[in-house]
């Protein structure tokens, strides 16, 4: 059975990458597409997020006023507040860490039994229809060490700014925000993908936020290209990676 399951693997491998192949033959000579602006709500696999949200409470007019008691300010606010609206994400990210752990283990033991003390006594130098000397002795040890390393050593900095698109407005005010940038240069495109929720509040006058004031954030910073391809590994070798027991 479980040849059965390895063989279905390796054929069901092999025919993706055939189609990889064929795919990426059919690239030859052209530069990567863009991708389409399209609905980020309508991609296949989109769920709206949801999450316990306080009651609402509707908006209130004092008497003899002419604004609400959910307003901003006495002038039209033109940050981001509703679904549509476009607002643009300040990405710093500037991380590093350093753990360093090292254990060592030792231990040693040893045994030394003689037996020519009761022997000798009796038989003297031999003893009677055995070649064995009584003076001789029986002797153990034992020695065990195990030691292990390890460290980690990561830094990571990115900066950047991208527009982003209000997608959902939650019960709560908070704003669900989703963002695609693709830039080309030559054969080598590199995509910059941000998504997350904010609160209005965290939203400068400028209608700029930094991506630190993003909860739930999700930010993808990658490439697709002639050099992406190269720096990946072929088929064959991520079948053998995945399958290999050693």
């Amino acid at each position: 059975m479980n040849a059965l399951k390895l063989i279905t693997t390796l054929s069901l491998m092999a025919l993706l990458g055939g189609c990889a192949t064929m795919d990426q033959l059919s690239r030859v000579g052209d530069a990567p597409k863009l991708t389409a602006i399209a609905d980020p709500t309508a991609q296949p696999g989109y769920t709206p997020v949801n999450m316990p949200m306080p009651a609402v409470v509707p908006a209130s007019y004092q008497p003899n006023s002419l604004f609400s008691t959910d307003a901003r300010g006495f002038f039209k606010d033109q940050r981001a507040h509703k679904v549509g609206d476009i607002l643009t994400v300040i990405v710093t990210i500037d991380d590093s860490a350093q753990i360093s752990n090292a254990t060592s283990r030792k231990r040693t033991s040893g045994n030394d039994a003689s037996i020519g003390t009761s022997l000798g006594s009796l038989f003297g130098t031999k003893v009677p229809g055995v070649d064995v000397s009584p003076s001789g002795g029986v002797s153990t040890a034992g020695t065990m060490s195990d030691g292990g390393t390890g460290s980690v050593n990561r830094n990571e900095k990115l900066t950047t700014n991208v527009a982003v698109v209000v997608t959902q407005t939650l019960p709560n005010g908070n704003l669900v925000i989703e963002g695609h940038q693709e830039v080309r240069v030559n054969f080598e495109i590199r995509d910059l993908v941000v998504q997350g929720i904010v609160r209005p509040e965290d939203i400068q006058s400028d209608n700029t936020i930094l991506s630190e004031k993003i909860a739930e954030a999700r930010i993808s910073y990658g490439g697709r290209g002639q050099i992406t391809d190269v720096q990946q590994p072929r088929y064959g070798q991520q079948i053998a990676d995945a399958i290999l027991p050693f």
